[in-house]
C-alpha cells in the first residue's frame, strides 16, 4: 500500500525541534483545536493551538528566568494532566531536556535517577517524592529549585513574567535535530534502576513522522477537526510520550484521561483515534466474555458465535452479502463493544506488539479496525507498524520508512535507521555494546514473513536497559482459590525438596525469602512458621513495579495501589513465584498461605532496621490480624 506524498509528518521532518512543533502549528491555524481538557464543571473544554503556544511561553520565560540554561536537565514526576504537557514542550523550547518519572515512583527510583542526571530545577507531583528530591538538594548543589506541580505552574510563570518572549524564541531557533530532548527511564521487569534512555529530538519527530505517515490514509478519511483521542498511557513511558507526539504531529486533538481512566470518560469524549495498550483491548473482550457467562450457557454460545462471524468477516477477503447478513445479526453485541469506546472510533493503534491475531481481528469485525505498533526506547517508541487495508493479522506490520530491519540467527531484530537513540546517559560502554556494526539489538525475537510482516516471538534476552514493551505477566504452576475474608489467599501445594540435613530451617527460610526478594516485583517477603499449623507469608510490592503491572495489564489509571495489590491476576502472579519457591524447601517449610501489601514496611514505620533488615517482632504485631487470616480459610461448599 503506498503512502502518501503529503502529510503532516513531511511537515514534521522539517522541523529543528519539538518546541517548532507547538508554534508551528499555531502559525498555520491559530484556531484548530489541539487539545481538550477538563472544566470546572467537568465537561470537555477545547484548548486552541494559538492558546497552547501562548501558555507554553509563559512557562518557558520562567524556566528561563529560574536558571535553567541550554542542556540543563528539567526533572518533571507527575501523573497525566495538562500541565504536564505544558511545561514538557517548554522544557523543549528552551533547549532543556525533559527527565520524566511517574509519580507512583519508589524513592529509590527516584533519587537514583537525580543522582545521576543532576537536573537544574525538578517539578514534583506528592508530599512523598517532594522530601525525597528536594533532601538532594544539599547533595547536588546543581538543583536549583524544586516546584511542587500541586501548586499548578503558577510559581515558574511569574518569575518570567516580565521578560520578553524573544529570550525563548532565540533558544527555540538555535535547538537541532540532535540537541537531546528526553532522558526516559523505562520500566523493567529485570531491573530497579534501569539507564536513561537519551532521545533527541530529530529521534522523537521522526518516529511521529513516519507512524503518521502509515496511518494517514485512514486518519484523513475524517472531516478536518474531527481527529481525537483520549490518551490513557502514562507519558513518563516512551509509549505515551510517543503517542503525544504522533497526534500532535497527525493534527488529532488529544484529551488526558488521567487516574479517572479511558472507559469512564470515552462515552463523554467520543474519541475517533483509539490509542491503547494491549491490557485494555484484552479487558474490554474478558468483560464481555464474562458478562456472557454469567448469564448463562445460551449467552455464552450467543457470545462465541458472534466472535467467530466477526473474526471470518474480518478475514475475508470479499465481503459479500452473506456474509454481511451474518454479521448484522450480531450487530446489537458489536454495538456494545463499540459504545464502551464511546461509538465514534474510526481507528485503534495498540501498542505492544503481543495483541492475538483473533482478538485483532475479531475488533475489526465488529467496526473498530485495529492496527499494532512496536518498538522500544531506544526506536523512540516505534520501528514497525500496520496500517489499515495493509495488516496481517496477528502481526506488527511492515518496517517504517527511513528504517532497516535485520533478524541474526537467533531470531534478535536489529535496527538501523530514523529514531533510533544517540546513547544511555553517562554510560558510554553500555551505549557502545547496545550496537553491533552500527546496528541496535533491540533483545526481541521476531519473525519476517515474505510480505516484509513482522511478528514478535518474545524477548529474546532480558536487558535492563531496555525498554519492556507493554505485555503481560503469566502466572506459573496450578492454582487452588479460597477466599479468605475480603482478600485472596493462593494455598499452594507443597512440594517435598531434597535438603541437606545439616542446613537448618532458619536459613532454608531466609533462601525462600531470598528467592522471592529477587523478582523485580517484591520488595520485602516475611515467612511465619513458628507457632502455626503451616507456614506462610507476607509479601510486599515494589511501588513503581506495581505501576508498571498496572500498566501492561490494562488496569485503569484511577487503580489505587491497595486495589493493584489486591487483584487476582497479579496475585496469580505472586502465587506462581511461591510455587516455584517452594520447590526448594521440604514440606514443613512450603508456604502454603500468604498475604499481599501495596505498601512496603519502613524504617519510619518502626519495622525496618537502619540497616534494611526487617524488625520481624514489630511486623508480626503490626499485621497480626491479616496474618491470622490466612488460617481461617473459609471453604465454599461443594
Amino acid at each position: 500500500m503506498g503512502e502518501p506524498s503529503v502529510t503532516p509528518g513531511t511537515w514534521a521532518r522539517g522541523l529543528s525541534g519539538l518546541g517548532e512543533l507547538v508554534y508551528g502549528m499555531a502559525t498555520e491555524d491559530a484556531r484548530a483545536e489541539v487539545f481538550s481538557v477538563r472544566g470546572e464543571r467537568g465537561r470537555w473544554e477545547q484548548v486552541t493551538a494559538g492558546e497552547f503556544a501562548t501558555e507554553v511561553t509563559s512557562v518557558a520565560k520562567g524556566l528561563v528566568a529560574s536558571g535553567v540554561g541550554e542542556g540543563d536537565r528539567v526533572l518533571v514526576v507527575s501523573g497525566v494532566h495538562q500541565e504536564w504537557v505544558r511545561l514538557a514542550f517548554a522544557v523543549w523550547s528552551v533547549r532543556a531536556v525533559l527527565v520524566p518519572l511517574a509519580d507512583s515512583v519508589s524513592a529509590e527510583r527516584a533519587a537514583h535517577v537525580v543522582r545521576q542526571t543532576r537536573p537544574a530545577a525538578a517539578v514534583v507531583q506528592g508530599e512523598r517524592l517532594l522530601r525525597v528530591v528536594s533532601g538532594l538538594q544539599r547533595e547536588l548543589p546543581d538543583l536549583g529549585r524544586v516546584w511542587r506541580m500541586e501548586e499548578g505552574l503558577a510559581d515558574v510563570v511569574r518569575l518570567g513574567a516580565y521578560m520578553d518572549a524573544s529570550s525563548v524564541r532565540f533558544r527555540r531557533d538555535a535547538t537541532v535535530a540532535e540537541d537531546a530532548a528526553v532522558v526516559l527511564y523505562p520500566l523493567s521487569t529485570v531491573s530497579r534502576l534501569t539507564r536513561g534512555v537519551v532521545l533527541s529530538h530529530g529521534a522523537l519527530l521522526s518516529a511521529a513522522a513516519d507512524l503518521v505517515d502509515r496511518m494517514w490514509p485512514r486518519v484523513s478519511e475524517l472531516s478536518a477537526g474531527r481527529a481525537s483521542t483520549l490518551l490513557d498511557l502514562p507519558l513518563s513511558q516512551i509509549p505515551g510520550l510517543a503517542s503525544l507526539v504522533a497526534c500532535m504531529v497527525g493534527r488529532v486533538r488529544v484529551g488526558l484521561a488521567g487516574r479517572a481512566g479511558l472507559l469512564r470518560q470515552a462515552e463523554a469524549f467520543k474519541p475517533t483515534v483509539l490509542v491503547c495498550s494491549t491490557g485494555m483491548l484484552e479487558g474490554i473482550f474478558a468483560r464481555e466474555q464474562g458478562s456472557a457467562r454469567s448469564t448463562g450457557w445460551d449467552s455464552l454460545g450467543t457470545f462465541n458465535s458472534a466472535v467467530d462471524t466477526a473474526v471470518q468477516f474480518d478475514r475475508s477477503p470479499k465481503k459479500g452479502a452473506w456474509r454481511r447478513l451474518s454479521r448484522s445479526m450480531y450487530d446489537w453485541q458489536f454495538a456494545r463493544v463499540r459504545e464502551m469506546l464511546g461509538g465514534r472510533v474510526h481507528l485503534a493503534v495498540c501498542w505492544g506488539g503481543d495483541l492475538s491475531d483473533r482478538l485483532e481481528s475479531f475488533y475489526g469485525g465488529v467496526g473498530v479496525p485495529v492496527v499494532q505498533a512496536f518498538g522500544t526506547a531506544e526506536t523512540a517508541g516505534v520501528f514497525v507498524s500496520g496500517a489499515v487495508g495493509d495488516r496481517v493479522p496477528g502481526t506488527v506490520g511492515r518496517v517504517l520508512g527511513g528504517r532497516e530491519l535485520w533478524v541474526s540467527r537467533e531470531g534478535e531484530a536489529y535496527v538501523r535507521g530514523g529514531g533510533v537513540f544517540s546513547g544511555y546517559w553517562d554510560d558510554g560502554e553500555a551505549s557502545r555494546s547496545a550496537f553491533r556494526e552500527g546496528w541496535l539489538a533491540t533483545g526481541f525475537a521476531v519473525e519476517v514473513d515474505a510480505d516484509g510482516f513482522v511478528r514478535v516471538v518474545g524477548r529474546l534476552r532480558p536487558q535492563a536497559a531496555m525498554a519492556e514493551v507493554p505485555g503481560r505477566f503469566v502466572a506459573r504452576g496450578p492454582v487452588v482459590e479460597q477466599p479468605v475474608g475480603d482478600v485472596l489467599t493462593e494455598v499452594l501445594p507443597a512440594v517435598e525438596a531434597p535438603v541437606r540435613e545439616e542446613r537448618g530451617d532458619v536459613e532454608l527460610v531466609a533462601e525462600f525469602e531470598a528467592r522471592l526478594r529477587a523478582h523485580p516485583l517484591v520488595s520485602q517477603v516475611l515467612v511465619i512458621v513458628e507457632g502455626r499449623p503451616f507456614a506462610s507469608a507476607l509479601v510486599t510490592l515494589v511501588r513503581d513495579q506495581l505501576e508498571y503491572w498496572r500498566l501492561v495489564n490494562g488496569r485503569p489509571l484511577s487503580m489505587a495501589p491497595e486495589e493493584i495489590a489486591g487483584d487476582r491476576d497479579l496475585l496469580r502472579e505472586v502465587q506462581g513465584l511461591v510455587y516455584e519457591a517452594n520447590r526448594s524447601v521440604p514440606r514443613h517449610l512450603a508456604v502454603r498461605s500468604f498475604h499481599v501489601l501495596a505498601e512496603e514496611f519502613t524504617v519510619q514505620s518502626g519495622l525496618v532496621q537502619p540497616s534494611g533488615e526487617l524488625r520481624r517482632e514489630a511486623v508480626l504485631r503490626a499485621f497480626s490480624e491479616e496474618i491470622d487470616g490466612l488460617y481461617r480459610v473459609r471453604r465454599e461448599p461443594q
